[in-house]
């Protein structure tokens, strides 16, 4: 992708913090049109930003969302949740795998005539809690880790219609779901700018922020990264 200008792209969990950084750094690098999806009614002062109400674990609102929207190049799935727990209830984690991990696949599944369509992109927001997980974020930590690997197969299982499938790993980000934590964080927009940077250079995994960066050399080159694609030959 040369260029974020002219496309169209659908953010979910655009409300606040990196999704709705996101929304203003795609409009402020010239995308045609960002539809904003937000669990609650939302404003935004652009005309190119379009605000759609979208939870991502509610099935019918998802499929009524990308049938009402007639063109898309990036879908970016930044919604999300994390909740302190010590994986004593089931509940815990069964929420944040309808969020991080089901959500993001109902939202690939609706999107697809229309990424197919313009060969588009997949953009999962991940973590890095998906390599190591954060002792009181469990559940979250699970879940990320199950969404990295959804990311790596939806990225074999899409190839074959043009989709590229990217996966955004970040490290401590300024935002009200960190805001216990007393460590240096990026700020949500250096993040955003991050994310868009990567998008446009097609790289599979994006590493935003300083924290990230910092494992991105051994993942790339690393044993992990090697199986995926000998396991990716076996599809070939």
């Amino acid at each position: 992708m040369a260029t974020i200008a002219g496309k169209a792209v659908l953010v979910t969990g655009a409300n606040r913090g990196i999704g709705r950084a996101l929304v203003h750094e795609l409009v402020r690098r010239g995308a045609d049109r960002v539809y904003a999806g937000t669990r609650e009614p939302a404003a935004f002062d652009d005309r190119r930003i379009t605000p759609v109400l979208l939870d991502v674990t509610r099935s019918e609102q998802v499929s009524r969302t990308f049938e009402a929207i007639p063109a898309l190049d990036v879908l970016v799935n930044n919604a999300g949740i994390a909740q302190f727990d010590n994986l004593t209830d089931p509940a815990v984690l069964e929420q944040h795998l309808a969020v991080n991990l089901i959500g993001s696949l109902r939202t690939v599944q609706a999107a697809l005539g229309l990424l197919t369509r313009s060969r588009g992109t997949v953009v999962n927001h991940v973590s890095i809690a998906a390599f190591a997980p954060v002792p009181v974020w469990p559940a979250y930590s699970a879940s990320k880790a199950a969404a990295f690997s959804l990311t790596q197969s939806l990225r074999l299982q899409l190839a074959e219609r043009g989709i590229r499938v990217q996966a955004v790993l970040t490290g401590p980000v300024d935002t009200e779901m960190t805001r216990e934590f007393q460590m240096p964080k990026s700020s949500p927009e250096s993040v955003a700018s991050g994310i868009v940077d990567g998008i446009v250079a097609e790289d599979d995994e994006i590493f935003p922020d300083p924290m990230s960066l910092t494992i991105a050399e051994s993942w790339r080159t690393g044993a992990n990264k090697a199986l995926e694609h000998q396991f990716a030959a076996l599809a070939g």
